[in-house]
């Protein structure tokens, strides 16, 4: 496991009351996950194990993520911010992180980043009415419909920068990009396994 760099020295523990918040971000989609709060005996721990660990204001005690659910949160990075009184902790999840039961401990869609909402929405497009738009429509006619749009749009991508026309490459990259999550969709994929896909073999690279 990959040794994680962090400099604990500069921490403002006396301003927090020895309570620092931490707030959880998923490492390959950005979204915001829950907030917890850490001493230095649980920035310790996490640390070492690389499994967050937060102190519980409700049990008084050092609390693993997971320890009784098995929904841990797997660390992959942490970081303070300019007042060195809060930390940002990017993890990989796995299961919920919610006590609900929910990804996400924050449920409105404004919160999280645009890339799941849109991605929800072309979800929420599957087995609609062909008519009622166009990513219903695509899903309709198939696999082999998406796909060939997925094609056709990398061509135009590659064209637009061939010609070096900055305004048009941005417009069919966002057309491919499109595409390319729909195609996902329809073969039960997302983003985020792309993201991860990467992760790995940065990982494997960085070895």
């Amino acid at each position: 496991m990959t040794d994680i760099v962090f400099d604990s020295t500069s921490v403002d523990w006396d301003k927090q009351q020895g309570l620092i918040p931490a707030v959880v971000q998923h490492h390959l989609t950005g979204k915001v996950l829950m907030l917890g709060y850490m001493d230095q005996a649980a920035l310790e721990k996490t640390l070492t194990t690389k499994q967050v660990t937060f102190f519980s204001r409700s049990k008084q005690r050092l609390w693993t993520k997971g320890e009784t659910s098995g929904n841990t949160l797997d660390l992959i990075a942490i970081d303070k911010d300019c007042d060195n009184d809060s930390f940002l902790v990017q993890v990989i999840p796995s299961g919920p992180t919610c006590h609900t039961g929910t990804e996400s401990c924050w449920k409105d869609g404004n919160a999280h980043p645009f890339i799941d909402n849109l991605t929800n929405l072309i979800i929420s497009r599957k087995g609609q009415s062909a008519d009622s738009s166009y990513t219903a429509s695509l899903f309709e006619r198939g696999t082999k419909r998406i796909a060939q749009k997925v094609g056709e749009e990398g061509l135009e991508t590659a064209l637009a920068a061939a010609t070096h026309d900055k305004e048009e490459l941005v417009n069919e990259a966002s057309d491919l990009m499109y595409h390319l999550i729909v195609l996902l969709e329809d073969q039960g994929l997302s983003m985020a396994d792309i993201n991860k896909n990467l992760l790995d073999r940065h990982t494997k690279a960085s070895k």
